[in-house]
């Protein structure tokens, strides 16, 4: 069973690393991207074979060979991502990255001092990491960091579809950084590795930029429905770990309180690992709300008026800050005043993505500022109702200003699509109203949502059908 899934993807990948280079041919950008497929599926073949195997030579043999092939991939995604960007002066560091992999890849053929044996874990056996394997560990964190640098440079000056890619090669590295969780393994912390759902969507992010960037927000629905269940996954085993962990702890504490186990000096600190998993579930809620958004933005387009209720604004309201994943302190930042609530004719799902949005976009504000709050407002007038949603964070280049609700449009293109405003404008257009953005450079920004009212309307409430 712990076996199907590094099978599965790593059948897709060589797959699709030999469709594209039949579809594309024999050139710098399509070799890459091959070596990134036949590494991934070499490694997740052994390790899908790693998995069933109980005989110790051959999991020695399995271990190496499989991990022969890792030590090569950070690399072999920085050198794919130069190529894109088209930055040429990097293909020397390149090279001298691969030649520090082929370095370690000796050491792990022939030594034990990158791998030292294996953990025989519930899903099977699993490396266990040698002294030397903390250098491809800060290799890794080097050369993404590096293809994040070069990829952010190639942004500059770059046309719109350039900055479309470039944009999805970004975030693909920000799902990578995720699968350094498997690294714990390697450490002695035991739980079903899930790196290869955050690899492989990172890896299947690169491949939309390489096959096609003609229609990005169909790719972003894509990837979006693509990346929901595995993070409902992690959230489980999360939520698992968070149930267990206390426990498990206490008894560790006991045992070594009563001379059963000898606590060596360089044992963890076991009582971190509760705190780890609630970590790790609040990441994956904050990236389930960036999916819910980029959903919502793909099937925007599929909304009826005919099937708009009547909605409350003050439950929207309530339903987004109770869905919205706030960092510590955060949550306090906002001020909501309710005294002017009302009702609106459209999509309470719809609406309450729009408040996500501009949550996420105005705390982003108040962190580069260093400062600021939020306050979120609603008033009732003859003859329409407004929401508005006032920061007092950094502020808009007026040069930018104009374009902030064009698609594709961003002032910051290592954190953005253009996607999210420009899907609140259609929201609130479709049901009627409309969406305004004022603001100053500096000190804040403020968006004045417009709706017509609702009293007159015969549409039925949110929850209740027509008749």
């Amino acid at each position: 069973m712990y076996s199907l899934l590094p099978a599965l993807v790593s059948g897709l990948f060589l797959g699709y690393g030999v469709y594209v280079l039949a579809a594309k041919g024999f050139n710098r950008i399509s070799l890459c991207f091959f070596a990134l497929c036949l590494t991934t599926f070499v490694w997740q073949a052994t390790w899908a074979v790693l998995f069933q195997v109980r005989d110790p030579f051959w999991t020695t043999v399995l271990i190496r060979l499989g991990y022969l092939l890792i030590i090569f991939l950070p690399t072999t995604l920085y050198h794919f991502l130069v190529e894109i960007a088209n930055q040429r002066r990097d293909r020397r560091w390149v090279m001298l990255s691969y030649g520090l992999s082929l370095v370690l890849g000796g050491f792990d053929v022939a030594t034990d001092l990158f791998v030292a044996g294996y953990y025989g874990y519930f899903f099977g056996h699993y490396p266990k990491a040698g002294p030397l394997h903390v250098v491809h560990v800060l290799q890794t964190v080097v050369v993404v960091g590096r293809g994040l640098f070069v990829t952010w440079q190639a942004t500059r000056g770059a046309s719109f579809e350039q900055r479309v890619r470039l944009n999805i090669c970004v975030a693909s590295l920000f799902v990578y950084f995720f699968a350094a969780v498997d690294y714990l393994c390697n450490y002695g912390f035991e739980f079903y590795p899930p790196g290869v759902f955050f690899l492989a969507i990172s890896l299947g992010l690169i491949a939309v930029v390489h096959r096609s960037t003609t229609n990005p927000l169909v790719v972003a629905a894509s990837v979006a429905h693509e990346i929901r269940v595995p993070l409902d996954t992690i959230r489980m085993q999360a939520d698992t770990l968070m149930q267990w962990l206390p426990e498990l702890c206490r008894g560790y504490s006991l045992a070594v309180d009563k001379g059963l186990v000898v606590r060596s000096p360089n044992a963890p600190d076991f009582s971190r690992l509760p705190a780890l998993a609630g970590a790790i579930r609040k990441q994956v809620d904050r990236s389930s709300v960036v999916v819910a958004l980029m959903l919502a933005s793909a099937d925007q387009r599929q909304a009826e008026p005919s099937t708009f209720v009547r909605c409350s604004m003050d439950a929207c309201l309530n339903e987004a800050m109770r869905r919205y994943p706030f960092q510590a302190g955060e949550r306090d930042k906002v001020v909501v005043d309710r005294t002017g609530g009302f009702e609106f004719i459209g999509s309470e799902s719809f609406m309450v993505c729009v408040l996500l949005n501009l949550l996420k976009n105005a705390l982003y504000a108040i962190r580069l500022a260093g400062k600021g709050e939020i306050d979120i407002g609603m008033s009732v007038w003859q003859e329409q109702n407004l929401l508005t949603v006032r920061h007092t964070g950094v502020g808009i280049r007026p040069a930018d200003l104009p374009h902030v609700f064009d698609t594709f449009f961003t002032s910051r293109p290592l954190h953005g699509a253009g996607l999210g405003l420009s899907f609140c404008r259609g929201v609130i257009e479709s049901f009627g109203g409309s969406l305004v953005c004022e603001s100053e450079e500096g000190r804040g920004t403020t968006f004045r949502l417009h709706f017509p009212p609702a009293a007159l309307s015969g549409a039925p409430r949110s929850g209740q059908g027509s008749e």
